[in-house]
C-alpha cells in the first residue's frame, strides 16, 4: 500500500506520533530522573579530559599571546622564525603556568592550612572568652532578664554554628584537595590535550571557520564569527581584567594587613583575592567572614579591618579595577546589578563571575539590532534624542 505523504491527514497523523512519543520519552526520562542524570554523567565525564584540555588552553593562550607579542618586538618577527616564536611561546607558556601552580601549593597552600588549622584549634577559646565579656557586660549594666537571656541564647547559637562551620573547614580543604589529586588523570589527559590544541590552534579555527561556511549562507556566517569574535574579546578583556585586578589587590591586602599585626593574614588575604572577582559583590562577601574571624581574635582589629576593607574598594573602584579592566564594561552600574543577580540565580556562583561579560554579550547584539532598525526608519540612534518628549523627528528632517 502506498502512503500520499502529502496528505493532510497523514502529515498531521505524523507531527501528532512525534508529540506523544517526545511526550512519553519526557515523562520516562522524569521519572527516572536519577539515573538519567547519573547514566548521562558517565557519558559526559569520558569527555572531562577535552573540557579540562580546553579549559588549560583558553587560560595559557593569553600567556602564548603575551610571549609572542614581546617577540614580535626582537629580531625574530621575521616570517622565517615563525615556527621557532611558536615553539619557544609555548614552552614559555607551560614554564610560567607550572611556575604559579607550583608558587600556589609550595607557598601559599601550606599557610592557608596552617591559618585554618590554627583558627579551629583556637575558635573554642575565643567563643569562650567573648561568652565571658557579653556576661561581664551584662552584669555590669541592668538589662531585662528576658533581654539577656536572649542575647545569651542567640550569642550561644551563633557560636555552635561558627564552631561547627570551622571544624568542617579544615575536612572541607583536605577533600578539596583529595579531590583534585584523584582528578590528577583526567588533568594529565588535558595537559596533552590542550598542548596540542595550543600548537594547533589555527588549524582548528580554521576548520571551524570552514565548517561554518560550509552549513551557512556567507553573509550569516560572517556574522555568526564576528559574534565568535565580540564573545572572546569580551570574555578575555573581563576575566584577565579581573584576575589581574584581584591579585593587585589580594598583595595589597597582605601587606597592610602583615604591617597591622592582623591575626591569619594570608587566609584572610586569599579570601580578599578571591572574592574580588566577583563584580559588585565579591568585597562585601569577602568582607563578612573576614571581619567575623578577626573579631574572635580581637573586636577593635575587626573594627580596623572595617575601615580598611572600605579604603581598599575604593582604592580598587576608583583606581586600580578601570585602569586595569578600562572606565567601564560598556553598560551602568544598574545594569552590572542586574546582571549578577540574575545570572547569579540561574547559574550560581559561576553565573556571579561570568554574568557581568555574558549581559554584555547580550546587550551588545541588542542594541546593535535596535540601531539597525532604527537606522532603517530614519530615526536618530542616539539615545539622548529621545530624552525629549512627544513625537522624535527621523534624522532626515531633524538635519533639515
Amino acid at each position: 500500500m502506498k502512503i500520499n505523504w502529502n496528505s493532510k491527514y497523514n502529515t498531521i497523523a505524523v507531527y501528532s506520533f512525534i508529540v506523544l512519543s517526545s511526550v512519553i520519552l519526557f515523562f520516562i526520562i522524569l521519572s527516572g530522573l536519577n539515573g538519567f542524570t547519573k547514566a548521562v554523567g558517565n557519558y559526559i565525564s569520558v569527555l572531562y579530559p577535552f573540557l579540562y584540555g580546553f579549559v588549560i588552553a583558553y587560560i595559557l593562550n593569553f600567556f602564548m599571546i603575551f610571549v609572542e607579542k614581546q617577540m614580535n618586538r626582537t629580531r625574530m618577527k621575521d616570517e622565517k622564525y615563525a615556527k621557532l616564536r611558536k615553539v619557544l611561546a609555548l614552552t614559555v607558556s607551560y614554564i610560567l603556568a607550572v611556575a604559579f601552580i607550583g608558587l600556589f601549593f609550595a607557598v601559599i597552600l601550606p599557610q592557608l592550612v596552617l591559618s585554618i588549622t590554627g583558627l579551629v584549634m583556637e575558635l573554642p577559646r575565643y567563643i569562650s572568652e567573648i561568652s565571658e565579656y557579653i556576661n561581664e557586660f551584662t552584669e555590669a549594666y541592668t538589662f531585662d532578664p528576658r533581654v539577656v537571656d536572649f542575647i545569651n541564647t542567640r550569642w550561644n547559637e551563633l557560636g555552635e554554628t561558627i564552631n561547627n562551620l570551622a571544624v568542617g573547614l579544615l575536612p572541607a580543604t583536605i577533600g578539596f584537595i583529595r579531590n583534585t589529586a584523584t582528578s590528577i588523570w583526567n588533568v594529565f589527559l588535558g595537559i596533552i590535550i590542550s598542548l596540542y590544541m595550543l600548537s594547533d590552534k589555527k588549524k582548528f579555527i580554521s576548520t571551524g571557520k570552514k565548517v561554518i561556511y560550509g552549513l551557512l549562507n556567507p553573509a550569516r556566517a560572517a556574522r555568526i564569527l564576528e559574534l565568535f569574535g565580540r564573545t572572546q574579546r569580551i570574555f578575555s578583556q573581563f576575566l584577565v581584567g579581573k584576575v589581574l585586578d584581584s591579585i593587585i589587590v589580594g598583595i595589597i591586602a597582605f601587606l597592610a594587613l602583615s604591617l597591622f599585626g592582623m591575626p591569619y593574614v594570608p587566609l584572610i588575604s586569599f579570601i580578599i583575592t578571591v572574592t574580588n572577582i566577583i563584580p559588585f559583590f565579591g568585597p562585601f562577601i569577602g568582607a563578612i567572614p573576614s571581619v567575623i574571624i578577626i573579631f574572635f581574635v580581637s573586636p577593635v582589629q575587626a573594627l580596623w579591618f572595617l575601615v580598611f576593607i572600605l579604603l581598599l574598594q575604593q582604592l580598587d573602584g576608583n583606581y586600580i579595577g578601570p585602569k586595569i579592566l578600562g572606565e567601564s564594561m560598556g553598560i551602568s552600574s544598574f545594569w552590572i546589578l542586574f546582571s549578577i543577580l540574575v545570572a547569579g540565580k540561574i547559574m550560581g556562583v559561576a553565573g556571579l563571575i561570568v554574568g557581568v561579560p555574558l549581559f554584555v554579550l547580550i546587550y551588545s547584539v541588542i542594541k546593535e539590532i535596535i540601531e539597525s532598525r532604527l537606522k532603517q526608519k530614519g530615526l536618530p540612534e542616539e539615545t539622548k534624542a529621545y530624552e525629549k518628549e512627544g513625537y522624535v523627528e527621523p534624522a532626515e528632517r531633524q538635519e533639515n
